[in-house]
């Protein structure tokens, strides 16, 4: 019983917990739910709140931006209605000055008009005077041909012929005369140029010998390099291909070689077996050896010299080396470095003078004789091995064309390279620059001579001065001064084309007439 009453008195009380419970949850909820739409509805409220003042903001910036617009197109419809009104000034401006030329050239049509007839009335009057005149002129035409005994093509002829050697020897003389002013002036200009530049160029003229002497320490010395049976003297010929002279001269021996390069190499080699004291064939191929391969690396040395005293820039070390063995080759007995640096200086105090490029003129005059320095036995000229050799080395063109045209092979492209073909004129025809054997001069004397005389009217030719001018006397009556002019240039042309001489050769033709008598 009692544990029936306990069962029974759990289960109403978990069923009273239960509802109270239930009571209490429900009430919470209820609570909760009336807080959210409280939450709620403040959140619409504000949000409504924020809407009408975004809403009033917005409205606002679209009015000042409508606003702003607005202004925007007034002032672009004031501006343009500006522009109008300018355009419509123009374009009545032109309409008035259109109206003032129609009537300028309405009145000029009218002026033209009535010069019109006049002339067309001045025409009929000169084409009847004309008739009448023709026809007194065929009157008198004839008149003439019954008094003269000659037709009228007759004498047409003949006036014309006296007219038209009138006008030859008139246009001959004029000729003359436009050329020798010219020549004058030219040569006026030119040679100051050229005094110039030689007065402000002070180079050395020194020509070279074939042959070099190496000192001794003593007279014993000449014996050790003839060596047991002349085993020595061999085979230091035969290793530098110059020839020892080993004569009476005290204390010295000579060394003879028409190659200056081989034999600077055989008196350096010959003066260190000297100053090493140890003379045998072995010793004397080494010192050689060693010298060779000083010599080559010396040849750069001096090419980057030459250019430097030049004033030419850089160059690629195969022309520095090229330049360098210049110095070991000559010409007419002329070293052929220092007349190219000579043709340098020139070329570029002429260039400057005449407002051209300076220094590509010296470049150009630097390595015009480029070519002399390859072997003798290599094909073609050394103007065409020359520039060869600067185009393949990238020079200017300029530079290549001075070097092939110098001695007229090829047509110059540049007054530069006519500048070079002077510069180097000039430094071989100065005096003691070159030499040539009696028997070559004398030669080149008699063809000069000889040259002249082959043209007809010329009575005597004479070469002077070394051979750089010849004068050429004619027979008056056979040569008048015109043809004495061209006579010149004949045989200037003849003796360019026939002849190879070095700087230039001046042709004077002196045409005189004489009268001559006797007092008795």
């Amino acid at each position: 019983m009692n544990s029936m009453t306990m069962i029974l008195i759990g289960l109403a009380a978990a069923v009273v917990s239960f509802v109270v419970g239930w009571m209490a949850a429900r009430y919470i909820g209820q609570s909760k739910v009336a807080n959210a739409e409280k939450l709620a509805e403040k959140i619409i409220s504000e949000a409504d709140k924020e809407a009408k003042a975004l809403k009033k903001e917005k409205m606002l910036e679209a009015k000042d931006e409508f606003l702003r617009q607005k202004q925007n197109l007034d002032n672009e419809i004031k501006q343009k209605r500006n522009e109008l009104v300018k355009f419509e000034g123009k374009l009545t401006g032109r309409e008035r000055a259109l109206d003032r030329r129609q009537d300028i050239l309405t009145k000029q049509e009218e002026d033209v008009k009535q010069i019109t007839e006049s002339m067309k009335s001045r025409e009929e009057r000169v084409s009847r005077s004309q008739e009448e005149l023709n026809i007194k002129i065929a009157q008198q035409n004839e008149q003439l041909e019954k008094i003269s005994g000659i037709s009228n093509e007759e004498a047409r002829r003949i006036l014309m012929n006296n007219l038209l050697e009138k006008a030859k020897q008139d246009a001959a003389r004029e000729v003359k005369e436009i050329k020798d002013h010219a020549r004058q002036a030219a040569n006026r200009e030119a040679r100051e140029i050229i005094i110039q530049a030689i007065q402000r160029t002070a180079a050395d003229h020194s020509t070279e010998t074939t042959v070099s002497v190496v000192n001794l320490p003593s007279d014993e010395m000449k014996g050790r390099i003839i060596g047991r049976e002349g085993r020595n003297i061999r085979s230091f010929e035969q290793a530098t291909g110059v020839e020892v002279i080993v004569d009476d001269t005290p204390e010295a021996v000579v060394l003879s070689g028409f190659d200056p390069f081989r034999r600077e190499i055989a008196k350096m080699s010959l003066e260190r077996l000297v100053s090493d004291g140890r003379i045998h064939p072995a010793r004397i191929e080494e010192v050689v050896r060693k010298t060779t391969e000083e010599m080559e690396e010396n040849l750069v040395e001096i090419g980057e010299k030459a250019l430097f005293e030049a004033g030419a820039g850089d160059a690629n070390i195969e022309i520095k080396k090229l330049l360098g063995k210049l110095k070991y080759r000559t010409s007419y007995g002329q070293n052929n470095l220092q007349h190219a640096i000579e043709v340098s200086y020139l070329s570029g105090l002429m260039a400057v003078q005449l407002g051209l490029d300076g220094n590509l003129a010296k470049r150009a005059g630097l390595l015009h004789d480029l070519g002399k320095a390859i072997d003798r036995y290599t094909e073609g000229t050394h103007t065409q091995i020359g520039a060869e050799i600067a185009k393949k080395h990238g020079e200017h063109a300029v530079v290549v064309n001075a070097i092939a045209s110098h001695h007229e092979d090829v047509e110059p492209i540049s007054p530069i390279s006519i500048l070079v073909k002077a510069a180097d004129a000039i430094s071989g025809s100065r005096p003691g620059a070159r030499r040539e054997t009696l028997e070559t001069y004398v030669k080149r004397l008699e063809s000069l001579e000889h040259i002249a005389r082959s043209f007809s009217g010329v009575g005597s030719a004479y070469a002077i001065q070394a051979g750089r001018e010849i004068r050429v006397m004619v027979e008056h009556e056979k040569i008048d001064d015109a043809t004495a002019e061209q006579l010149s240039t004949d045989i200037a042309e003849k003796i360019q084309s026939e002849m190879e001489y070095p700087g230039q050769i001046k042709v004077t033709v002196i045409r005189e007439y004489r009268a001559v008598d006797f007092a008795k």
